[in-house]
This record gives C-alpha cells, sequence and structure tokens, in this order.
C-alpha cells in the first residue's frame, strides 16, 4: 500500500475468471463418488445419535458426581460452578454433532442420502423438523442459491449489500476507483464514517449474527435476496420464493415446525424450561451458530467474486466459495473434530457446489479430484472461526452497484482483489476474429 498526495493505493490480487466447463469438471470426479448409499447414509445418522447419547450420559454423571458427599472443593460455589462448565461443555459437544445431523438432513434435500427420493425427503423432514428448520421451504430456496450462487439478483442468500443499498454516495471516478485500488483521502474518511466499526462493535454485530441470523433468514429474509417483498418467509406458501407447485410442500414443511413446537411446549410443561434450555436449547443455539459460520464462512470473503447477468455461469458460481477447515484456528487435533462431527461441510464445499448429489462420504475424494484438475485455482481459505467471521465482517462491506464481475471493498473503499475475464469467454456473434 503506498500513499501519495492524498491518495491510498493498493497492489490487487488478480482474479482470473474461471472459463472450464461443468461436464469438464464432473469428468475429473471419479465416478464412484456419486454413488448413494441408504445404508451407509443411514449408518452416520445412528452414529451421530449414538454420540448424543453418550455426550449425554457422560454429562450427566460427571454432574452427578459433584456432590459435596462425593467430592471436597474448598469453596461451596464451586460445585454449582462445575456443573455449570459441565453443561456448557456438553452444549458445544452436542451442539456439534447435532450439526452433522443437521448436514445429513440437508443433504437429503439435495437427494444425496440415498437413490429413494421418498426415503430423502422423509428422513430430512424428521431431522431437519427436529432442529425448527422447515424442510421443505429451505430445500426449494436452498435449490436456487446453488443454481446462482453468487449471483447479484438471483442467489438467496449471503447476497452483498451494494454501494447505493447502504446509503452511500455515487462512486465518483475521479476520487476512487471502481476495482477499489486507490481511493483519496477525503472519500476514505467519508466511507469509514458511515461504515466504519470499532473492534467492540464488529465483534458484537458478528456475535449477533452467528446467534440470531439463521431464524431472522427463515422469518424476515435477513441477509437473503433484496429483491424479494418486505414480509418474504420460509413459512408463508405464497412467498416471493415459492411457485405455486410448491404450495403443498410448504405447508408439510409448517406442519413439521408444529410439531415440534408442540413437542418443545409439552416438554416444558411437563418437565419444566431449565431441563429443555440445558439439554436441547443450548445445543439447538449452537447448531444454528455453527451454521450460520460455516457457510457465511463459505460464501464471503475479500477474495470472491459476485456475478452479474452478463458474466454469471453456473461454474463461476460453484467456484465463488471457498473450503475451510472449521476449527482450524485451533490447531489440527480440534480442525479433525470439526471435520469429523459436522461431516467435512466446510472442507469439501466446493465439490458440493459442482455436484450437490454427492454424499459427504464421497466428497472428500471428489475435493481432491477437483484440486488437481484446478491446480491454480484457489479452492481453499483460512480455517473457519470467529477470528475469520470477525475479519470477513470488517473486510466486506459493500459492492459496486456497477460491474458484471464485482469483489467486497471494505470501510475505506478498498478492495483485496480485481478480475481478468479470459478472452475466451468474450463472444463475436460467431465470429472467429482470430481467423
Amino acid at each position: 500500500m503506498t500513499q501519495a498526495t492524498g491518495v491510498t493505493t493498493i497492489e490487487q490480487g488478480k482474479y482470473v475468471v474461471p472459463d472450464v466447463s461443468i461436464k469438464d469438471l464432473l469428468s475429473a470426479i471419479p465416478a464412484h463418488c456419486f454413488k448413494r448409499s441408504a445404508f451407509r447414509s443411514s449408518l452416520y445418522v445412528l452414529w451421530d445419535f449414538c454420540l448424543l447419547a453418550v455426550i449425554y450420559k457422560c454429562a450427566e454423571a460427571a454432574s452427578s458426581a459433584i456432590d459435596p458427599n462425593s467430592l471436597d472443593l474448598p469453596y461451596p460455589f464451586l460445585y454449582s460452578f462445575a456443573r455449570f462448565a459441565i453443561w456448557t461443555l456438553y452444549g458445544f459437544a452436542a451442539g456439534l454433532v447435532a450439526t452433522g445431523l443437521w448436514v445429513i438432513a440437508h443433504e437429503c434435500g439435495h437427494q444425496a442420502f440415498s437413490e429413494y427420493k421418498f426415503l430423502n425427503n422423509a428422513v430430512g423432514w424428521v431431522l431437519h423438523s427436529g432442529l425448527g428448520v422447515p424442510y421443505h421451504s429451505w430445500r426449494i430456496t436452498h435449490a436456487k442459491h446453488h443454481a446462482s450462487t453468487g449471483h447479484m439478483t438471483q442467489d438467496q442468500v449471503f447476497v452483498p449489500r451494494t454501494r447505493s443499498e447502504v446509503g452511500l454516495p455515487p462512486l465518483d471516478p475521479a476520487k476512487e476507483d471502481v476495482f477499489g485500488s486507490s481511493v483519496t483521502e477525503e472519500v476514505k474518511k467519508e466511507l469509514w464514517e458511515a461504515l466504519g466499526d470499532s473492534p467492540i462493535g464488529a465483534t458484537l454485530r458478528s456475535a449477533s449474527y452467528l446467534l440470531g441470523g439463521w431464524p431472522l433468514y427463515l422469518t424476515m429474509n435477513a441477509s437473503g435476496q433484496t429483491r424479494y417483498p418486505a414480509g418474504t418467509n420460509h413459512f408463508t406458501p405464497t412467498a416471493a420464493m415459492f411457485a405455486p407447485h410448491h404450495y403443498g410442500q410448504v405447508l408439510i414443511s409448517d406442519v413439521g415446525i408444529l410439531i415440534w413446537l408442540s413437542v418443545l411446549g409439552a416438554w416444558i410443561y411437563t418437565r419444566g424450561f431449565a431441563e429443555v434450555f440445558r439439554i436441547y436449547l443450548v445445543p439447538y443455539l449452537w447448531v444454528n451458530h455453527w451454521l450460520v459460520l460455516i457457510t457465511f464462512l463459505q460464501h464471503t470473503d475479500p477474495l470472491l467474486p459476485h456475478y452479474r447477468a452478463p458474466e454469471f455461469t453456473f461454474v463461476r458460481g460453484a467456484l465463488c466459495t471457498l473450503d475451510r477447515d472449521l476449527l482450524g484456528d485451533l490447531g489440527s487435533f480440534m480442525a479433525w473434530i470439526g471435520a469429523t462431527c459436522t461431516h467435512g461441510i466446510s472442507e469439501t464445499h466446493v465439490a458440493h457446489h459442482i455436484s450437490s448429489k454427492i454424499p459427504h462420504y464421497n466428497a472428500w475424494e471428489a475435493t481432491d479430484a477437483l484440486r488437481t484438475r484446478l491446480p491454480d485455482f484457489k479452492l481453499q481459505g483460512r480455517p473457519a472461526g470467529w477470528a475469520e467471521v470477525y475479519r470477513v465482517f470488517r473486510e466486506c462491506k459493500f459492492v459496486e452497484d456497477e460491474g458484471a464481475v464485482v469483489f467486497f471493498k471494505n470501510a475505506y473503499g478498498l478492495a483485496q482483489m480485481r478480475p481478468v475475464i479470459p478472452e475466451s469467454t468474450v463472444s463475436d456473434s460467431g465470429v472467429e476474429v482470430d481467423k
């Protein structure tokens, strides 16, 4: 970065917009990776439930052992603190494993659980309803997300806000570069006053996003497609994101949510809120947290482009996402824990976007094949964790209102990347200009 005569100029990375066909990428993946096994997928469901039972039993046994008759602690308050610590650890562990169940339910929506559509939808409806997710409603919008990943007007979630949408004045080419490589000090100050975060402010915004982002997306379309009208949500069969033939499927999803709420209400009535909160609601909040953290970081980074219609293709959208090692910022062991508990959803996400019917247990090999096919293309991002959410929140503020390929700018109006569009993608109405 250089500063001279009141102008800040940075050296940007160059993003070569991919020019490869989906057939090419799919052919690079071994054929057996596309095979789905109901038996094998069901074993993972059974394994996750067994892990949850073991985690609960261990927490219950450890909590029962914290008793003055069997354990001598120097201060009485330490008994309560120890029990609190045990159940806090339980909530974290159970939430991570339950996120794995969420991932399998999500695979059901992609028909990756088995070769049988009825079985996929039945298992997905039960698992997602049990985690407070309207199965078909979200399945429908999530399929649209896969079809238009990174598309400014067609993607369903994590759609960047534009300069005008965040209330900034129009771009002045005399004072700032449209690609974000240079900005005058006057504009930097103006942008920072409008968008800048203090460390505390950025931390609180990140935390609130992780805790409340998922239910707000379902109920209010928060961070979703901005062209949808106010009041758009996943529970109204006539919502803008649904077609008329989706009406019954949305109602079935709503029934699942009503059953879920009824079971929770009955449990609270018979056993008390404290038990429900300790055993179910805390892990449930962790699941929501992991879901937002994982998906936000998969699709949001200063290195990732977003496309408008002239330059969008399915492959370009599929490749504008990143694989990340969940909990990798805490070391290799925690990265293994994160990947194992969540079935590699964060670590193999690019392959999932290339073909969403690849089951998670085959996605690792598919990921290796894609990296071999695209050796010069960046598919791996920084490890996924709280620090990375904080960094991305501060670096990704807005994109420009113009441009077919756009990158996030920070609160100073600077962007880390600029697009390079291969000449081979330029259409000349069939005229071969080189011959």
